[in-house]
């Protein structure tokens, strides 16, 4: 769930290990309702004794938990496993949750609506395998260019590109976006590959070479039911996510990783503008894990050590 321009670069390498992506008994499960999970710290008098406690609002201190938003289909970053939270998300929210003594309680919403319930304060951050971008940064809507609502800030932990994924034995031949062209592909809307999906088309009409059909999800695993039913050549996603797809369903029986990855950018952790106490613990508590060795150690767990950061920024991205 990524940027948001047709720039094409290179990120980080392929060899990023997909057979460690797969977590015995895991499967992608399509997110339902507005579910929480809590990952974090214990009681809120024995909170208080956590390191960098002190630096949060008063108002998440007397709370005891900070309201994460995301999208919780969209495995190994964050996903439902026995109706359990789980991914890379939830465990760098859990390290953090140690450092500020809170709870990180994750809350299920659909991903294009992620950043509009955040300005509702639904909830105080979304943590949703969001790039950071300056459009997002901003409130800039990056199809029209118009502003749609006050921009966030983003505390930067990962970095991540984008890849295109075929029926096993790719039978259309796809190699990149370019073979696309007069096509019909699956998406997850909102997303960097719906971005780039519909950037690309207007370049395939440019060449006459026939526009892109591009159907787009609520979801990923919706992409994916669909790509595997036949009613498309081609799905995109983050890479993390197509590689676990590609591990995991139907044993590894169903997709193929096709083509280089594109748009490496960073994901960020989306905080209200102006709430700089909680978006500045936030950033300390990260530094914390990254110095103490844990978030090397979640990266591991799954499987994509390549994509760690190794300085933590406020709006990196581009």
């Amino acid at each position: 769930m990524t940027a948001r321009t047709a720039r094409r670069s290179a990120a980080f390498s392929r060899s990023v290990g997909i057979g460690a992506l797969a977590v015995t008994g895991a499967l992608l499960l399509t997110a339902c309702g507005d579910q929480t999970e809590s990952a974090g710290a214990g009681d809120k008098t024995a909170k208080s004794d956590a390191p960098l406690f002190d630096k949060l609002p008063k108002k998440v201190q007397e709370a005891g938990v900070i309201k994460v938003g995301s999208d919780i289909a969209y495995a190994p970053v964050e996903f439902k496993d026995g109706g359990k939270t789980v991914g890379i998300d939830p465990d760098i929210a859990a390290a953090m949750g140690k450092q500020l003594g809170v709870e990180f309680q994750f809350n299920n919403g659909t991903f294009d609506g992620l950043l509009t319930s955040l300005r509702a304060k639904r909830y105080d951050m979304v943590m949703s395998a969001m790039s950071d971008t300056k459009d997002r940064q901003e409130g800039v809507d990056s199809e029209t260019g118009k502003k749609v609502g006050e921009g966030v800030d983003f505390v930067d932990y990962f970095t991540a590109g984008v890849s295109i994924y075929t029926e096993k034995g790719n039978p259309k031949k796809i190699e990149d976006w370019d073979d696309l062209c007069g096509k019909k592909m699956v998406v997850q809307r909102g997303t960097v590959s719906h971005d780039l999906a519909k950037a690309q088309s207007k370049e395939c009409e440019k060449d006459d070479k026939g526009k892109i059909t591009v159907e787009a999800f609520d979801n990923d695993a919706e992409a994916q039911t669909r790509l595997r039913g036949g009613g498309a050549v081609a799905g995109s996603s983050d890479f993390p996510v197509a590689a676990y797809a590609v591990k995991t369903s139907g044993g590894g029986k169903d997709f193929e990783l096709v083509g280089e990855q594109v748009e490496a950018g960073p994901y960020g952790i989306a905080v209200s503008k102006g709430n700089t106490e909680l978006r500045d613990a936030l950033k300390a508590a990260l530094e914390a894990i990254i110095e103490n060795g844990e978030y090397d150690k979640i990266l591991k767990k799954w499987g994509v050590e390549d994509g760690a950061v190794t300085e933590v920024k406020i709006n990196g991205g581009s």
